[in-house]
């Protein structure tokens, strides 16, 4: 899946690429996002995934205006969005975002907490669980993504999940090469971000 991150950019582009044939949209932030909602919810089949770090106070408007939430990485979060997903007798989709960098900036579960987190995810009724997201740090070189891609690929295997959300502009190849099946793409769609 080619997901089309419209983080920053106007709800205009998201029309426009929707035009152009692009159904799947990530966005980092709920509250922008909150704000694009009204424009672009007359766009039949499209869906919008979030790709940003959610707060849990956050997660009944989250439940409300995504279709998928790839940033899973509590228990917590994962009842908070259970229980808002019910209120409006909705099913999301979900993946479970999984630290596997050293970086403080980075967020997600570790790799050992896993088996904990998708246990709880599959008491979730209103919960869709399809795989596994990460961030790699940040490098030019797309190749220094491939040990994050490959560890995050086994651990897929290990929990039997089907989906990696992994790659972005500069190392898609390396993720599909990994097996990626959904990579976020902004820059190479839509070019670099205007600077708010």
């Amino acid at each position: 899946m080619l997901l089309a991150v419209t983080k920053v950019f106007p709800a205009e582009i998201i029309h426009e690429a929707y035009a152009l044939g692009l159904r799947e949209f990530g966005e980092n932030y709920v509250q922008e996002f909150q704000g694009k909602a009204p424009s672009v919810a007359g766009l039949t089949g499209a869906r919008f995934h979030l790709i940003g770090h959610l707060q849990s106070n956050k997660s009944r408007l989250a439940a409300e205006l995504f279709d998928a939430v790839q940033t899973v990485d509590s228990p917590k979060l994962a009842a908070r969005l259970n229980e808002a997903a019910r209120e409006r007798g909705k099913t999301l989709d979900i993946m479970l975002e999984v630290k596997l960098s050293p970086e403080q900036a980075k967020s997600g579960a570790s790799a050992e907490d896993l088996p904990e987190l998708i246990a709880a995810i599959r008491q979730c009724p209103q919960l869709h669980l399809l795989g596994l997201m990460t961030m790699p740090p940040w490098s030019d070189d797309p190749e220094a993504s491939r040990p994050c891609f490959r560890r995050l690929r086994q651990l897929a295997a290990q929990h039997r999940l089907p989906h990696l959300s992994m790659g972005m502009s500069h190392d898609l190849e390396t993720a599909i090469q990994e097996g990626s099946t959904c990579v976020r793409v902004g820059t190479a769609l839509f070019g670099k971000r205007i600077k708010k």
